[in-house]
């Protein structure tokens, strides 16, 4: 599935907490990445992109050691691979001992056009790394680089990040709220039920705010259904 700029466009209008609700719809419940949140707390930016994804595993004396950032297979080469607009979903097993990225690297993501970082890790240099304009979404931020917990083994394979299984390609949408993994074949329909459900929701909001009760406004009884659908019609 390509991500449209029109589906990127829909995606980047609705809220992950509709886009879990839409998903549960379609029995998707493992969606939320737990533990990516906003690095900076109430960041209102949302995040739409594909997904690259990057995996660390338990740190290995002989193996987590600082010469290995200059290997062929590090996170530095992982983020040279990185192409424009995607997002960058790193695995790193809720790890929070240890920050996976740093300022300098995710200086080197925006500047490469990475839409954003979502880790169920720690990033390191909190101030520098707010300072690239990154959206970064993560548990927080601590001094420890990554070797002195973590092994990186790799990027764009199937991962396990906050509890929920990402594929390449499959759609990410971060907001204020945290993190949401779209699987690659149900993008458009998602996108089309979300914007919709917004629509709706909207307008329930405004009859809240007349004063009606939630009794078959919310959620919506057929009679509520064809009045909306009639007055949107309307315009």
């Amino acid at each position: 599935m390509t991500l449209t700029p029109a589906l990127r466009d829909a995606l980047a209008g609705v809220t992950t907490a509709t886009l879990t609700t839409v998903l549960l719809k379609k029995g998707v419940r493992s969606c939320y990445i737990r533990g990516a949140r906003p690095l900076v707390p109430g960041d209102a930016r949302r995040v739409v992109g594909p997904a690259f994804t990057l995996r660390f595993t338990p740190a290995r004396e002989d193996l987590s050691t600082p010469e290995s950032w200059s290997s062929p297979r590090s996170t530095r080469a992982a983020i040279e691979a990185m192409p424009e607009g995607c997002v960058a979903v790193a695995d790193a097993m809720g790890v929070t001992d240890a920050g996976i990225f740093g300022d300098i690297l995710c200086a080197r993501m925006a500047k490469r056009g990475v839409a954003g970082l979502v880790t169920d890790g720690m990033v390191r240099d909190g101030p520098g790394v707010i300072g690239t304009g990154l959206p970064v979404f993560c548990r927080g931020h601590v001094a420890p680089a990554s070797v002195a917990s973590l092994n990186f083994v790799g990027w764009q394979e199937t991962i396990g990040c906050g509890g929920v299984t990402v594929v390449p390609g499959d759609v990410i949408v971060a907001d204020a709220d945290g993190a949401v993994v779209i699987p690659a074949a149900l993008v458009a329909a998602v996108a089309e039920a979300a914007v919709e459900q917004e629509r709706l929701e909207a307008w329930i909001m405004r009859e809240v705010e007349k004063g009606a009760s939630l009794p078959g406004l919310y959620p919506p009884s057929a009679e509520t259904r064809a009045r909306y659908e009639a007055e949107t019609r309307r315009g």
